[in-house]
């Protein structure tokens, strides 16, 4: 794998992984002064899907995989990371409880003001086609806006990729002889606790808080960023490390406003689906095994 993403970076490629990476990093903290910056950033992330086209090839490189195993990867990862995100949660929630409590908070006012500008109809009062459908668009726009920043958070998963190719092309530079004995998997551990640790500070970028509840955020953002960094390493997909983050981030908002447990209860329909999915891939294994056996009796 690490031959794969360091193989030799062409100029115009090298600026593009520059700029998701030191770019982002620095539109994301000028974004919490600027309405310029945070359109900025949500451009840049936007680019960054075709950037992933080019290094996703570089990290799936001689793997494949059919449709029903990518389904199994993709509902096992996912599976994994509700598990890990849960116990971290509880985790924070007891050694950084400023954050936690914080955090929660934010949470409830953010949902209580979404809820405070839709207009509250009385039974008695008439109903103007107009201001319903303006209401729905009202609704519409607001939780559809927190879906889209979802959606552009799983791309966030393009500028680690980027992060680790960059810091295994340095590693590579600066320790020629330690990269030739065959020790890279601690560069690669390196690149992994980078990027996890830079995830959870760029989760802080633009608050303004206090002390405690910026250490508790940047451990508990941290701890997620390295769970969908083996996610990463561990499936060699980059669009369903991709997939797994946009759509946890997206039923994670949809707790907010509908369904409280959303996560709880994917998780709970997944795990028999999954293993529904081992069960057939089982019986298929044992069926072509057969059919290899059956025809080396005959020929005894």
């Amino acid at each position: 794998m690490t031959t794969n993403l360091t193989e030799p970076v062409s100029k115009r490629l090298l600026l593009a992984l520059l700029i998701i990476t030191i770019g982002v990093e620095f539109v994301l903290y000028l974004s919490g002064y600027s309405q310029l910056a945070g359109t900025v950033y949500d451009a840049i992330m936007v680019s960054s899907f075709f950037i992933g086209l080019k290094l996703h090839r570089r990290l799936s490189k001689g793997i494949q995989k059919t449709k029903i195993q990518l389904i199994r990867q993709f509902i096992s990862a996912f599976l994994f990371f509700i598990l890990g995100s849960t116990l971290i949660n509880i985790y924070s929630s007891y050694a950084f409880k400023n954050f936690s409590d914080d955090y929660e908070q934010y949470v409830d006012d953010y949902t209580e003001v979404v809820s405070y500008e839709e207009e509250v109809w009385v039974p008695s009062d008439p109903i103007e086609p107009v201001d319903k459908v303006w209401g729905v668009i009202d609704k519409i726009d607001s939780v559809g806006y927190d879906i889209y920043t979802d959606i552009l958070a799983g791309l966030e998963e393009v500028w680690r990729l980027a992060y680790i190719i960059l810091i295994l092309l340095v590693c590579k530079k600066a320790f020629p002889r330690r990269w030739e004995k065959g020790q890279r998997d601690s560069f690669v551990m390196l690149a992994l606790f980078v990027t996890s640790v830079l995830f959870g500070i760029d989760h802080t970028l633009n608050s303004v808080q206090s002390w405690q509840y910026e250490i508790g955020a940047i451990v508990t953002f941290a701890n997620m960023g390295l769970l969908f960094g083996l996610i990463l390493l561990w499936t060699r997909n980059l669009w369903l490390t991709v997939l797994v983050h946009s759509i946890y981030d997206i039923m994670a908002t949809m707790s907010w406003y509908y369904f409280e447990y959303i996560v709880e209860i994917s998780a709970l329909i997944l795990l028999p689906i999954y293993l529904l999915i081992m069960a057939i891939e089982k019986k298929q294994q044992m069926e072509k095994s057969m059919e290899i056996v059956v025809p080396e009796e005959i020929a005894k």
